[in-house]
This record gives C-alpha cells, structure tokens and sequence, in this order.
C-alpha cells in the first residue's frame, strides 16, 4: 500500500470532558466522551485539512479502544496502523475547564498505556520512510519499548525533511527533567523540525529565553525551531529567517486542543511550501479556532475556517532574516 502523506505517532485515548464549565469534576453531572491523545488529534487537525493521514498509536483491547478505532476512521485518519493490546485498558483523560487558562487534566494510564507498548517490530517501516511528513512526540519516548520503536521508525526515514518532534513535556510520564532532556537531545539529532511551548523547549535545551531556545535547537541540528509563546505569541527560525507572529484573539472555553490544532496546520504550511510566516499565522489561528470550542479533536477547523479567521484578525507575522555565523 502506498505511504499516507503524514504518519503521526503516539498518544491516542479517550478524553471525557465535562459539560459543565467552571465546575470541578466532584461536581460535574454530565460529561462528553470525544477522541484524545495529543497524537490523534494532531492527525485529525491535518486530515481535516485534506492530507492524507495515518496514527501509529495503541489501544487496549475493550470497547474504549473500538471507539478511538471508530472515531480516528470517521475523522478521516487511517487507523491500520493502531495496534491493539492485550491486556493493558485503553487511556482515558479527564479534564476540569476554568477558562481563560486552568484546564487540570487526570491522566488514567495504569498499569500501562498500549500506546506506549508499541514495539518496532510494529512498525511498517516502509510507510515511516515514504510519509511525506512524520510526527512524533516526546511523550512516546519516555517509556520502552515505545522508545526504540521511535528510533527505528526515524533510522528508517534517514533525517528525511519534515521529520518533526513535538516536544510536548508531561511531567507526570517522567522520573526528572534530566531524564526526559537526555531522551529529547538523542533525538533532536534525528529531525528536522522541533516545536514546543516555552517549558517544553527548557526541558529539552536548557534554555528560558525564546531566542536562545530557538538558536539552542537549530545548533542542535533542526532545520526549523517553532517556539510558541501563549500571549507573547509564536517565534519560528531558520538559519536565515526569523518569524514572529502574535496570537489570534478569541473567547477561551478550553485551551487543551489548541496546540494540537497548531500542529495540523502547521503540518499543512510545510506539505503546502507556505511562506513560514503565513504558515505560523496560520497555525496561530487554528490553535485560537479550537481554543474557542469545548472538545478537541470534533473541533480541530477546516481550511476556509482558519483562512476566514485569519482574514477577520488581519494578524500579520512579523519577518525578518538573520545572518549565523
């Protein structure tokens, strides 16, 4: 079978969400059960942009997992690649929303998560190497055999352009900063594009600063350093372009799937050979779409959406180039 455009790898589950906002989940009486996992949403976000898209991930063997299997087909993301566990349950997040920007999450992941039991022997390595585009997480690289199955599937692709890492730090999956910034330094030597929030990219170069971060990671060998800012806006450099784009405003009900929504368009900006600046302005507005809804994956926007909104914004990146040394 031919490779799909994207191949994304890691996290996939099932969020539950409460409908009540504000409220603290001894208090909720009603909840929604949606897609979740910030590698399935990722997917959902570039197929919803019209790529052709596929999750390697891991479910467990229970009517959880048939959802996500369901739910990833019907949000037009191939779930062939979805292995099923025998034993382990299938993750489920609950979140307590207390809008502009308390959103608690309660991960259940014990004994284990199957998507971080995801073995290389898993791995269609044909479809890793031919992808146009592959996305993986931190997150997937904390735990074996999740691990060596990440390391095989960028051997295969050879640092192959558009080999993204996202840096999406969860504390809770790591026994220290140490230890998940030796595992993120080992692969940044495998990609071509880093993208993370400013304590993510502390964690995984040491640096606070945004400029010093983003410079830390291009020494580190990525062609592209994506450090997103929350209201301080999104810096983006090249070795020879600098890109600054200030957030797109809206009415806040749940900011968890906003830098998912982020990373489908900015796998979109890429594939398409946008301008960098437009690609992150773009990508600014996806996030602000879906920070604007409750759900996360159901919400990640069409392209007329994000166009729409980026028109309405009038947000305009701000570029220059650098000369390095």
């Amino acid at each position: 079978m031919p490779s799909p455009e994207v191949l994304v790898m890691g996290r996939s589950g099932v969020d539950v969400y409460p409908q009540q906002i504000g409220v603290g989940l001894e208090d909720v009486e009603t909840f929604g059960k949606y897609l979740g996992g910030s590698a399935a949403n990722v997917a959902v976000a570039a197929a919803r942009l019209g790529h052709s898209t596929a999750l390697v991930s891991g479910v467990g063997d229970d009517p959880f997992g048939r959802f996500v299997r369901r739910a990833l087909v019907d949000l037009g993301v191939d779930a062939g690649h979805v292995v099923t566990h025998p034993t382990f349950p299938t993750p489920v997040t609950f979140c307590e929303i207390f809008p502009p920007d308390d959103f608690p999450l309660y991960f259940y992941r014990k004994p284990g998560a199957p998507d971080l039991q995801v073995q290389a022997s898993d791995l269609d390595l044909s479809a890793a190497a031919g992808a146009e585009l592959f996305w993986a997480t931190v997150t997937g690289l904390s735990e074996e055999p999740s691990r060596s199955a990440h390391h095989a599937a960028w051997a295969a692709r050879g640092r192959r352009r558009h080999t993204v890492l996202d840096l999406d730090y969860r504390p809770m999956f790591w026994e220290s900063v140490a230890a998940a910034r030796e595992q993120v330094q080992a692969a940044l030597a495998q990609v071509t594009v880093a993208v993370g929030n400013s304590e993510e990219c502390s964690v995984a170069v040491g640096e606070t600063d945004p400029e010093r971060a983003a410079e830390a990671l291009l020494d580190a060998g990525v062609e592209l350093a994506v450090v997103k800012q929350g209201p301080r806006g999104v810096l983006a450099r090249t070795r020879d372009e600098r890109v600054v784009v200030e957030p797109t405003p809206v009415h806040v009900v749940n900011g968890l799937g906003a830098g998912d929504a982020f990373g489908g368009s900015l796998i979109d900006g890429l594939l398409r050979g946008l301008p960098l600046g437009d690609t992150i302005r773009n990508a600014n507005a996806a996030g602000a779409l879906v920070a604007s809804r409750l759900e996360c994956s159901t919400a990640m926007p069409t392209a007329d959406q994000v166009a729409d909104l980026v028109t309405r914004s009038g947000a305009r990146p701000d570029e220059e180039s650098t000369d390095r040394v």
